[in-house]
């Protein structure tokens, strides 16, 4: 399926499951905080339906704007827990995507798709339940002709992705994670989530307080 004029670069890691399925039980807020606010993707691109969570890694696309043969060709290099991740050069006259390959990247594996530029096909990506992140919405489709590259790092909302990039996403936003920052991340997050704890059962026991002096 994939041409000359797109090229992709192979031979590198991915996260073990383990460490993917370790991030699930964290948010990008809390992520974030752990990486000392850096590694956040602007806040333009937002999950395109209610609900949509992604954690996994990172198979990064370059693709010309408005164009998604790369996209396409990206079905070919797909793992099971990879995560696409596309700059489209947040171009929004075209959609990269639509239900069709959300559909094929549910079917291949994918836990979802971050993409710096326009999809379509909101109200049938939802249906589907495959989670996807975009800038915006437009029913225009693509053009397929290239060039493209696949496997390369690639920048979208401000943060250099790397492949084997750990990606969560959530309500809030999207966050890349390097993978020699993996265990400390996790770490960091813990200490935050148990100190968020600490500070919510104080609000808590004041509450508790104010209402026993009225």
């Amino acid at each position: 399926m994939t041409d000359t004029n797109i090229t992709v670069a192979t031979g590198w890691e991915r996260p073990a499951a383990e460490t993917l399925a370790a991030f699930e039980r964290h948010s990008v807020a809390n992520l974030g905080d752990a990486l000392e606010r850096l590694d956040i993707v602007d806040g333009g691109i937002a999950p395109i339906w209610q609900g949509a969570r992604i954690v996994g890694s990172a198979l990064p696309v370059l693709t010309v704007a408005g164009d998604n043969k790369a996209v396409i060709d990206a079905l070919d290099h797909i793992h099971p827990g990879d995560v696409l991740v596309i700059n489209a050069g947040g171009y929004s006259a075209r959609a990269i995507l639509g239900d069709n390959l959300a559909q094929r990247f549910d079917l291949f594996g994918a836990t979802g798709a971050i993409v710096d530029g326009y999809v379509r096909d909101r109200d049938i990506i939802e249906t589907l339940r495959f989670p996807v992140f975009a800038r915006g919405l437009t029913p225009a489709g693509p053009f397929k002709n290239g060039p493209g590259r696949i496997g390369v790092p690639v920048a979208i909302g401000g943060v250099v992705v790397s492949p084997g990039d750990i990606i969560v996403a959530d309500a809030d936003g999207v966050i890349a994670i390097p993978q020699d920052r993996a265990l400390e991340a996790l770490a960091a997050a813990d200490a935050i989530v148990a100190l968020e704890a600490a500070k919510d059962a104080e609000v808590v026991e004041l509450r508790t307080a104010r209402e026993a002096a009225r």
